[in-house]
């Protein structure tokens, strides 16, 4: 075990913000709050064979890169693990992420590397899941995000990365649950902001007596939010009382605006998921002949804007929910005769069913941290004769793919470019979460000329 005594030299990052050392073993530590270069003394908190987890205890030569954390819950909140690194650093770091895991991986190696893209730094959640917790031996509520490592609710006043006027309401929040009879058995609060609405979702694990209906409302009417209630999953909620204005967000490079209900996934980054699309439809340049697939379209976050620019777009999503409210926005937006949306088990789907699909020339990936392992597979089957491949089917030409994770990207990149007779002809990535240790990317995969035929 690492000696307390024992200065370590930091050497990287790793996923999860930890600097990385060896010790005078030669034993792996993950230190917390620690950045390359610099040399630290830790206690250990956790011991294996292989590894230690560790707490920095002393610094020396701190980094050049060391900031000091705008939050004052840093270190306590497990919200945001990179606030002491400068936010240039930051995407570095992830920067590098993306590329080794492609390489150590996939063997992968983008042909470029596309410029990061930044947006707002801070205040910029528009989404927020609160847990809610009543401490009775402090006699108090607490209202925010997990402490680090930790099943318990961080005593935190403010947020700095959600927007100011939501921030604010942390501690009205807190005052307010404590009021309430039910206030032992609601344990989240699920938040979005969107078209100048900020909607709460309180889940109750049972029905509320008309005492904290009425609060709720008069908490409503004083902080101009609007609440929905949610007695069981995320189809549950409700508006309180059966009526609530609409969240939106706009991508107004296609003139778009997408509807959404405060239980939707939608992108929390509403600045750079506009950015996002743009880039990820320019790495696409569909042009109007051109029919395309979006594979996990969710609302139609990519496939409207696809419609705009191509002659036919096609979105697949499993939520049967999910594709009526995105059938709607289309017809909304005046794009019903060049969308189609399809349910389908994208975990499940083979390559008999891409088949059935029918021919795009380019498709838009966007999976969930899972990645897109069946349908990745399927394609790379029909390609290398793994599945038969009718003659009438052909395989896209360009493949952009957006990701929450750079490990299932990069799996998901090997069968491309080893089995698939894919290139990576760029990857870069997205600063969706800054402050956090997320890595969101972006990848573009051509047909090379000898996997065409």
């Amino acid at each position: 075990m690492t000696s307390a005594e024992e200065w370590l030299r930091i050497e990287s990052l790793d996923l999860e913000a930890q600097g990385v050392a060896h010790n005078a073993e030669g034993k792996v530590v993950f230190v917390e709050d620690a950045l390359p270069g610099e040399e630290v003394r830790v206690a250990v908190r956790r011991s294996k064979n292989a590894w230690e987890r560790a707490t920095l205890v002393e610094l020396r030569n701190a980094s050049a890169q060391r900031v000091v954390p705008r939050c004052p819950h840093f270190g306590v909140c497990g919200g945001c693990k990179m606030q002491h690194l400068d936010l240039a650093a930051q995407v570095a770091v992830k920067q590098r992420a993306l590329e080794d895991a492609l390489w150590h991986l996939g063997k992968v190696r983008p042909e470029t590397l596309l410029r990061p893209m930044r947006g707002p730094d801070w205040g910029y959640r528009q989404r927020a899941r609160l847990s809610v917790r009543h401490v009775v031996k402090k006699q108090t509520v607490l209202v925010g995000f997990h402490e680090r490592k930790s099943s318990f609710v961080a005593d935190i006043a403010s947020c700095e990365v959600l927007p100011r006027h939501v921030s604010e309401l942390l501690l009205p929040l807190r005052a307010l649950i404590g009021s309430m009879a039910a206030r032992d058995r609601l344990p989240q609060i699920e938040l979005a902001v969107g078209g100048g609405v900020v909607a709460l979702v309180l889940r109750h694990l049972e029905p509320l007596p008309e005492g904290d209906l009425a609060l709720l409302r008069a908490f409503a009417r004083e902080h101009g939010v609007e609440w929905w209630l949610q007695p069981h999953g995320p189809d549950s909620a409700r508006p309180l009382d059966g009526a609530a204005s609409a969240l939106a967000y706009r991508l107004p490079e296609f003139g778009l605006t997408l509807p959404f209900r405060p239980t939707d996934f939608t992108q929390v980054n509403h600045a750079i998921n506009e950015a996002l699309v743009s880039r990820a439809l320019r790495l696409l340049a569909a042009d109007k002949g051109d029919a395309v697939i979006d594979w996990f379209c969710g609302l139609g976050n990519f496939t409207l804007p696809i419609a705009t620019r191509a002659a036919r777009a096609v979105g697949i999503e499993g939520s049967r929910a999910l594709v009526e409210r995105a059938t709607a926005a289309a017809a909304g937006n005046g794009l019903a005769a060049s969308t189609r949306f399809i349910v389908r088990n994208l975990f499940e789907i083979g390559a008999a069913d891409l088949v059935a699909l029918g021919s795009a020339d380019k498709w838009l990936v966007d999976p969930p941290r899972e990645g897109a392992f069946a349908i990745v597979k399927s394609l790379v089957d029909l390609l290398d004769g793994t599945a038969e491949r009718p003659s009438v089917w052909r395989p896209p030409a360009r493949i952009v793919y957006v990701s929450c994770n750079a490990a299932t990207l990069a799996r998901d990149a090997g069968l491309l470019v080893h089995r698939g007779g894919y290139r990576c002809s760029a990857a870069g990535v997205v600063n969706m979460f800054p402050h956090t240790a997320h890595v969101e990317s972006i990848a573009v995969f051509d047909r090379s000329s000898q996997g065409a035929a």
